[in-house]
């Protein structure tokens, strides 16, 4: 978690990433990691911090805004400045840096896309958005693809987001199934609540274009508005890239609508729309490479909220409509001939959820909430002569083309206590019913102790499941209607310590965590074939460490380490067993320099298209930097480069990385 001095400048923040257990030849990194920290610490005694470091308040772990430290998830946040000091358009490399034990795959300079050979995967402790087991929340609202149940990584720009908030361990007693290994919440731009009714009209306008390395684009436009009592956000981007690879050429475009109005000091209501659309080339893996292969997506989030805020209540009614059309060519080797149809879905997940914080009595507060989903898939082939939709099995190994609706039906309290002033207690429950696999109750509880000034000792067990999706359960060879939910217990020891008047915070986290009844594909004598089965059960243990150092007004320095161990014959791709990183920002006068080294170790790759080959394990160095000068206080420059050390490295099997890129570009703010 970063630490941010008021006296600083706005951006004064800065990333390195830095790993020393598995460096046994390279001591020049140590050299230099350690030279940077002293460099640092001798600033801090140079400089006189005059004011204190904001408490960060988050809303993910408990569904209303509150202290991190008076809660028992580990959540970690990342503020708006820190997601955008090196201008990148998506949210999820920063996370991949900054969280520890949360991984986000990539396959080239820009662009994640979906189907064969996709990236954006998104792994937390060994549990991986792929197969739903973690969430993407956009104001906590679920935002995954209603049939497969993954995230669509290309949907999660920064130009929307005020900050990201995330939940490493199980959430589900909050969001239900597919929160089971934790949530990232994109949490979008708002003004404050103390703004309220502030006289005049108050305009920011952001241009943003840059561009790089193998035809790379991006380009950003984006307006906040408030004139007295209403505020709005209105954002539009566009982004390219012929990528390093022949036949992985990306684009994607969108925009997004935020209007909002301010009834009161207690009450607001807000509506928003987001719409994406962005088409990817797939080349195939270096070892078969594809020709034709093609994604073309749209993607669009509507929803609405009325919300209220009180000293002793807060709570808000909201809707939502995340949906999806997808039309993939999955191409054709050369030997082969091309497709003569191509795959068409459409999707959506519509809800409302509700929920409302109370403080009974003196240290209680009691969260009620209700939530309702309807998730629904249609899927189909399509010829590619007529367009006309083809009346049979869509594959030799396919049932028939889908289409169909799931329900969810959910209600959850959880209640937190102050016994003493140096002891916290929290107990919830959530019971959730879904359509075809049935209910199940989701406890969750622990306790928070305060030994020190300053410091907090969490003591949690909890509960995450799954339901399974569509595809599981209707679509392919092996489909199976008779699925029951994945279920996972999280046992977890977390100390977080703010010292130095706040400007120096560290935090340990050490868990345990057991699932079954996870699905996975066998034979089943029952079926007399092969078919997705609840059957898989897996144990994963580790550790991580974040630490942050406000080093004076000009140097920040943060580091975060983990260390994720899993059985050997159920390793998880993606999963590395250990990721490092250390960072740092400087800033002086108009110039600004970012620098972050991360370590990856241990990475397991699928080695078949269809991930049940073996595995193949990787380790790899990737420094990247920043710098920024401002010409004007509304106008810089920047440049970006990224694994500046030129490595050779791959994270999904057969897509090796790009080298050395680089980005730059301006940014003008009127």
């Amino acid at each position: 978690m970063w630490i941010r001095c008021l006296t600083a400048t706005a951006n004064d923040f800065l990333t390195i990433s830095y790993s020393f257990h598995i460096m046994q030849n390279k001591t020049h990194f140590l050299v230099a990691a350690l030279t940077l920290v002293s460099v640092g610490l001798q600033a801090a005694e140079d400089e006189v911090v005059r004011d204190s470091v904001m408490r960060d308040v988050v809303v993910t772990g408990t569904r209303t805004a509150v202290p991190e430290r008076a809660i028992l998830a580990t959540v970690s946040t990342i503020d708006g400045e820190q997601l955008r000091v090196q201008e990148r358009v998506s949210v999820l490399p920063t996370l991949s840096e900054l969280i520890p034990n949360v991984f986000i795959t990539q396959r080239g300079v820009m662009g994640y896309g979906v189907s064969g050979g996709a990236a954006g995967g998104i792994t937390m402790r060994g549990l991986n958005s792929g197969a739903g087991r973690a969430m993407v929340l956009i104001d906590g609202h679920p935002q995954y693809q209603g049939i497969y149940g993954h995230s669509i990584a290309d949907a999660y720009q920064t130009m929307v987001a005020e900050r990201v908030e995330v939940v490493r361990g199980p959430a589900s007693l909050l969001y239900g199934s597919n929160a089971m290994g934790g949530v990232i919440n994109i949490i979008t731009k708002r003004p404050a609540a103390d703004g309220v009714g502030a006289k005049g009209v108050h305009s920011q306008t952001d241009f943003n274009l840059g561009g790089g390395s193998y035809a790379g684009v991006q380009a950003e436009l984006a307006n906040h508005l408030t004139a007295g009592r209403f505020f709005s956000d209105i954002a539009l981007n566009y982004q390219s890239s012929d990528n390093h690879r022949e036949n992985m050429d990306f684009y994607q475009y969108g925009g997004v609508v935020k209007l909002g109005y301010d009834f009161s000091s207690h009450w607001r209501a807000w509506a928003s729309a987001n719409l994406t659309h962005f088409a990817a080339a797939n080349p195939g893996p270096e070892q078969a490479p594809l020709l034709g292969a093609r994604q073309w997506v749209n993607r669009g989030v509507v929803e609405a909220s009325v919300e209220n805020r009180y000293d002793r209540t807060s709570g808000a009614i909201s809707v939502y409509h995340n949906f999806g059309r997808h039309k993939i060519n999955d191409g054709h080797v050369a030997t082969a001939a091309p497709r003569d149809f191509l795959f068409r879905s459409q999707d959506a997940l519509t809800g409302v959820s509700a929920h409302q914080g109370l403080r009974l009595w003196k240290g209680s507060w009691l969260t009620l909430g209700f939530d309702y989903q309807n998730i629904h898939g249609e899927c189909w082939n399509e010829s590619t002569a007529t367009r006309e939709r083809l009346n049979r099995k869509m594959e030799q190994n396919m049932h028939y083309p889908l289409d169909k609706n799931l329900t969810e039906l959910a209600g959850y309290a959880d209640l937190r206590q102050d016994i003493f002033s140096w002891w916290t207690v929290e107990a919830g429950v959530r019971y959730d019913h879904h359509s075809e696999a049935g209910g199940e109750w989701v406890p969750q509880g622990g306790f928070i102790f305060r030994p020190a000034k300053n410091g907090e000792l969490k003591l949690s067990a909890g509960k995450g499941f799954r339901v399974p999706n569509l595809r599981e359960m209707y679509l392919y060879g092996v489909a199976n209607p008779d699925l029951k939910p994945e279920r996972l217990w999280n046992y977890e020891l977390a100390w977080k310590h703010r010292l130095l008047n706040n400007r120096l915070t560290y935090g340990v986290n050490l868990f345990y965590l057991k699932a079954d009844n996870l699905i996975a594909t066998a034979m089943v004598p029952e079926l007399g074939r092969m078919a997705n089965y609840n059957t898989g059960e897996t144990e994963h243990y580790g550790a991580e460490l974040e630490l942050t150092y406000q080093a004076g007004k000009h140097w920040t320095i943060t580091t975060n380490h983990s260390y994720l161990h899993m059985p050997d014959d159920k390793r998880i791709p993606a999963s590395p067993t250990y990721k490092g990183y250390l960072g740092a920002h400087y800033r002086v006068c108009k110039l600004e320099l970012t620098a972050g080294l991360q370590c990856v170790n241990g990475l397991w790759k699928d080695t078949d298209d269809n991930g049940f080959g073996d595995t193949q394990e990787d380790t790899f160095f990737l420094l990247n930097a920043s710098a920024a000068y401002h010409l004007f206080p509304q106008v810089k420059i920047w440049v970006r480069g990224e694994n500046l050390l030129a490595q050779r490295y791959e994270i999904n099997y057969g897509f090796p990385m790009p080298r050395a890129t680089v980005m730059a570009g301006i940014h003008v703010s009127f």
